[in-house]
């Protein structure tokens, strides 16, 4: 078995069931392969959770960075695509995955966390600067107050024990969370448009 495979496979599991509650036992048999397979590969659980949150947030990266690299989308259309694909992943989470990474998992919950906070909201945070220097965003804006709200209502949204991503398409807390949140900051004649 290749360690791609059960990266790919592990992470699924661990962000829909748990990375605490998910066993290596439950991995080996739903893969049908040993626990010696897969020890193989990492040395423990707390190595296979880490590579496979890495392995996770590396495609969740390329993706983002082939938006922020277009340059047909300007600045706030690049924020949107951040949160859609961003979304798009968030979607399966159960809270009970961060959880898990925070409780039990430090190597793989400092990933993560990097991840959420270096990459996601300091983009959305330089875009949304930038946004403003070529006047699609009023002046009069908080762009540091902007992105740590749309930060924390992303949280708020996900990382809680209701999930509203059971109830509500990615599409509508798309609209709803993100897309009017915009429209409230840009210029009168800017026509959001993703």
């Amino acid at each position: 078995m290749e360690k791609i495979a059960l990266l790919e496979h592990a992470i699924k599991r661990f962000t829909t069931i748990g990375s605490k509650k998910f066993t290596l036992d439950e991995l080996a048999s739903e893969l049908q392969v040993s626990k010696k397979t897969i020890y193989k590969h990492f040395l423990n659980k707390e190595d296979l959770v880490a590579e496979s949150v890495t392995h996770m947030l590396e495609e969740v990266r390329t993706k983002l960075n082939e938006k922020i690299d277009d340059d047909n989308l300007d600045s706030l259309q690049k924020v949107i695509w951040i949160y859609k694909i961003c979304f798009e992943y968030l979607k399966d989470f159960k809270p009970t995955f961060i959880v898990g990474l925070k409780k039990h998992y430090q190597k793989a919950d400092t990933v993560f966390e990097s991840f959420r906070f270096n990459f996601v909201r300091q983009f959305v945070y330089y875009l949304l600067i930038d946004a403003q220097k070529k006047d699609i965003i009023r002046d009069d804006v908080n762009i540091d107050l902007v992105s740590r709200l749309f930060f924390h209502n992303v949280d708020n949204i996900t990382f809680q024990s209701e999930n509203l991503f059971n109830t509500y398409s990615t599409n509508i807390l798309l609209e709803h969370l993100i897309i009017n949140s915009l429209r409230g900051i840009v210029v009168n004649d800017y026509n959001i448009e993703y």
